[in-house]
């Protein structure tokens, strides 16, 4: 299970969200709704251990979390294949057989990852989350660049695949994906425009 409670984090300094409570069983998933600007990445970054929280505390089983963020992440000198067994390798943990056509890379695998169109490349970014074998996954506009047909490849998998296995996925995204799970809109915990603390770090 993933539980936040009074959750708060800030952004260069300057307070985004507070309040912010909620439980994910696991086998579930949740999405992040609220206009740009709200807080939806600061939070995933925050509660996946990237930044320090301001106050609150998450609870989810150590080193089972992983973010992914609007970067793809990939290795533009590997092949298609040597970028996931990469990621599989630095995880301990075996490469999929159906890895590649789960996200539709099969008659790419020997293709550079530098060769990639931008869709193509948020599939292979998107399909190292099935080989580093974490839980809890922590995902910011997972679907950016994505046609339909691969948004629902995506959307597949983590249903049928990643929460069927009883893994917990926390996503903020602007659109349906889909899935049956229940949406948090952040709006109501804006953080006060006078609000105290915050870390001063550099957002990355």
């Amino acid at each position: 299970m993933l539980q936040v409670q009074d959750f708060a984090c800030a952004r260069g300094g300057v307070p985004v969200l507070a309040g912010v409570s909620f439980e994910v069983e696991a086998g579930n998933a949740l999405i992040l709704r609220g206009p740009n600007g709200i807080g939806k990445t600061t939070l995933l970054r925050t509660l996946a251990g990237l930044q320090p929280a301001t106050e609150g505390t998450v609870v989810f089983p150590e080193d089972e979390g992983a973010y992914a963020s609007h970067a793809d992440g990939i290795k533009t000198a590997l092949t298609v294949t040597e970028n996931l067994r990469f990621w599989a390798d630095v995880h301990g943990a075996p490469l999929p057989d159906d890895i590649l056509e789960t996200f539709d890379l099969a008659d790419l695998r020997d293709r550079l990852g530098g060769t990639l169109s931008a869709g193509q490349k948020r599939r292979l970014g998107l399909a190292r989350l099935g080989v580093i074998g974490r839980k809890v996954l922590f995902l910011d506009e997972p679907t950016v660049s994505l046609d339909g047909f691969s948004v629902k490849l995506f959307a597949d998998w983590l249903q049928n695949t990643h929460l069927a296995a009883g893994g917990i996925a926390v996503i903020a995204t602007h659109i349906d994906l889909g899935l049956s799970a229940p949406e948090l809109d952040l709006t109501p915990f804006k953080a006060a425009l006078d609000a105290g603390g915050g870390s001063d770090e550099a957002f990355l």
